[in-house]
């Protein structure tokens, strides 16, 4: 068998004398969605960092393709919060930044932005864009260097329900023709449920893994799969501390989500 694109063991990182990450090991295979969920101050933001060689100061080892990361390394992209266009550039130069001055003629970003919906705002400027324009251009540009594996640290969680669910699709849909492995930090757990093959859940104080839930569900995903369902409560069973408390609000979680009507995209009528 084949080793893991990502082989992730901290034993210690600290902030002072404060104990954010404790024995925390993990291993990704190319190709997979996984999601690290948990408390607020548990690690999860914390350990992206480390893996894309923004955070240097810890005890363990870091390794994708078997080397360790180093910052701005073409292997690992990474998708924050907020887009972060630089505003003075184009939105074809933002997408090419890592190529240089006028990045923008690259060849790939055209292609780029073709995929993300935006080839014709290319030459714009960063204001002009949406929110939701604004993020497809910066998962854009976290392709740009085509890295084996792309960092996203609640990349959607700024925008509305609608448009993230559009740029759920659209991050799983590009993701899947370039072949890159995807790790994912998120507070929403249907988010976690529906972009993941897993879900790594975190304990707080300080952070470790609480336990994992897969979700072998083939692609394209319904929303509506009851199986999302169950392991949405298998997950909020872990962050419970592995208590059932929470099904006695709601006992039917698992056997009996809510239905909504699927939604039609193309009648919707506003732009992302």
């Amino acid at each position: 068998m084949s080793k893991p694109l990502l082989q992730l063991q901290v034993e210690e990182k600290s902030f002072r004398a404060h104990r954010v990450i404790d024995r925390l090991a993990l291993d990704i295979r190319a190709g997979e969605a996984v999601s690290l969920v948990g408390p607020s101050g548990c690690g999860k933001s914390t350990l992206l960092r480390i893996v894309a060689g923004l955070e240097t100061d810890y005890a363990g080892r870091v390794l994708v393709k078997g080397a360790t990361p180093q910052l701005h390394s073409p292997d690992v992209g990474f998708i924050f919060q907020e887009p972060r266009l630089l505003p003075w550039l184009s939105v074809a130069d933002n997408v090419g930044f890592e190529a240089g001055r006028h990045g923008g003629r690259h060849p790939r970003v055209r292609e780029l932005l073709a995929e993300v919906g935006l080839a014709a705002f290319a030459d714009a400027w960063p204001k002009q864009l949406s929110g939701g324009m604004a993020q497809r251009a910066a998962i854009a540009r976290g392709l740009f260097t085509q890295p084996a594996l792309l960092l996203l640290d609640e990349p959607f969680s700024a925008v509305d329900a609608f448009t993230r669910m559009r740029l759920q699709d659209l991050l799983l849909s590009v993701a899947a023709h370039h072949g890159t492995t995807l790790l994912l930090v998120t507070h929403d757990i249907d988010e976690a449920a529906y972009l993941s093959d897993r879900i790594v859940v975190m304990d707080s104080g300080p952070g470790r893994i609480a336990g994992e839930v897969a979700v072998a569900l083939p692609r394209p995903r319904d929303r509506r799969n009851p199986a999302l369902a169950r392991a949405e409560a298998e997950v909020l069973t872990l962050l419970n501390g592995g208590q059932q408390d929470y099904l006695d609000i709601a006992p039917d979680i698992a056997a009996a989500p809510p239905t909504p009507a699927p939604l039609n995209w193309s009648t919707l009528g506003f732009a992302v």
